[in-house]
């Protein structure tokens, strides 16, 4: 029979549960003053025109203190590069070397266009411990804007630079970050009529890839706890499909329950205390809540159409579906406990995979039209749709914690011969720009975006 193997090695634990020490300057030769609203980017209206930002090497007191010091900067100015809003500068412009403990010669990235400026420094703490000091600056004000210190381990460095990038992109935009995040995918490889289908997890930007499964059953549809320490997904595991939840810290994982039929399509609760699946039974699929540590199974569909693809509202209130229950597969929304239930898509062609934004306010979905795919959203009402990318198949949108990126695959055809098939994976904004490939090993499908990892 065959079976998942759960991988939880120490570089995955250490990445997932290593501390992270915050601490606040409140003193020092350049002490924090309270941010002000005067360099703020406007993400509210279409296109935004990217900041021009400055982010020099981090200051070490060389050997590894100084290599880790380059290797943050350019993981910062990476995250802070993909999110389409900020243009950070050519290094090889800049005219000032911040030194440790030095203050910016404002007029210096003035003269180089420099919005906003990024300094830091990294000492070595002992007992394999570093702390990461940063500072960011407002150049035109000549103004600190924010200074935090962190200590943590040498391997969890790349930690520290997306925790950074997300202070940096919240105290310029005025939104959250979405850097310190992972991604649960399905890695594929093989060849299209034997495809081999991976349960890996890795960092946002596809940095620290880790296989969860062996490859030995086919996986599909992982999906992140709140605490982002489980994942849910469907595996053939034990040759009947089932709904199965692996916990990341130990590399555990059972079925969520012992069901006749297939059960699949499965989703946290916002509370994360109970998973929503479809179950399928003489012909017709229904969606379920049970309990993430069993018991409690409650029915909430009823009939013989397909219903599935459940994702609650944040509040936990609601639930979007999709079904084919008026002849077409649609969109629906119903309450949480069931009953309720009203379509809200009405567009031409067919619409799956709904999810729900963190924030509330929109709902992702993927749209087949006249043989192409789309990605789109459109309003818990079903007003406003907008579809954001199109190609030979787009599906599985995801959204970033922060509800305004979205990630999801893209397929290219098969050929004749049995090639072709890749699947990648991609990021876009709620305008329908930047549209980015995230790096993986293989190919890739089904991600699944995790919460803030603090």
């Amino acid at each position: 029979m065959n079976r998942t193997r759960a991988v939880a090695d120490a570089a995955l634990r250490l990445l997932l549960t290593a501390p992270l020490l915050l601490v606040l300057f409140l003193a020092g030769p350049f002490p924090i003053e309270p941010a002000r609203a005067d360099l703020r980017l406007d993400i509210t209206h279409g296109k935004v025109e990217p900041m021009p930002i400055a982010i020099p090497a981090f200051a070490g007191s060389g050997g590894e203190a100084s290599q880790t010091g380059a290797q943050l900067s350019q993981v910062i100015s990476n995250d802070l590069a993909s999110s389409g809003l900020f243009r950070p500068l050519d290094p090889r412009s800049f005219i000032q070397t911040v030194a440790a403990g030095e203050g910016p010669r404002f007029s210096d990235w003035r003269q180089i266009n420099a919005q906003a400026l990024v300094t830091g420094s990294v000492q070595d703490s002992g007992g394999g411990q570093f702390r990461v000091e940063f500072r960011l600056w407002d150049v035109v004000a000549g103004q600190q804007l924010a200074g935090f210190a962190y200590t943590t381990t040498r391997q969890n460095w790349r930690r520290i630079a997306h925790v950074i990038a997300d202070e940096v992109y919240k105290r310029l935009t005025g939104e959250d970050g979405y850097f310190d995040t992972r991604i649960v995918y399905v890695a594929e490889s093989g060849p299209a009529q034997q495809r081999v289908k991976r349960l890996a997890i890795m960092d946002q930007d596809g940095a620290n890839n880790q296989y969860l499964t062996d490859g030995r059953a086919l996986v599909l549809t992982p999906r992140f706890s709140p605490s982002a320490q489980e994942i849910t997904y469907l595996s053939y595991a034990s040759r009947t499909p089932r709904v199965y939840v692996m916990n990341l810290d130990n590399g555990s994982q059972r079925p969520l329950g012992d069901f006749p039929g297939m059960s699949f399509a499965p989703r946290f609760s916002p509370d994360g205390s109970r998973v929503i699946f479809s179950r399928s039974e003489n012909g017709a699929s229904n969606i379920y809540t049970m309990g993430v540590g069993g018991g409690g199974v409650t029915r909430i569909t009823e009939g013989s159409s397909i219903n599935t693809s459940p994702s609650y509202s944040p509040d936990g209130s609601q639930i979007v579906f999709n079904s084919d229950r008026g002849g077409s597969q649609q969109l629906y929304v119903m309450g949480a406990s069931g009953g309720g239930e009203h379509r809200i898509s009405f567009g031409s062609g067919k619409y799956g995979t709904p999810v729900w934004s963190p924030r509330g306010d929109l709902i992702a979905f993927t749209k087949i039209d006249s043989g192409s795919f789309y990605i789109g959203v459109m309003r818990p009402d079903g007003s406003g749709e907008r579809l954001l990318t199109q190609d030979y198949l787009v599906e599985g949108p995801t959204w970033a914690p922060n509800g305004r990126v979205l990630m999801y695959f893209s397929q290219s055809p098969t050929t004749s011969s049995g090639g072709g098939g890749a699947a990648r994976l991609y990021t876009i904004d709620l305008t329908g720009n930047n549209k980015r490939e995230v790096p993986t090993p293989t190919s890739a499908s089904d991600p699944a975006w995790s919460p803030l990892l603090r």
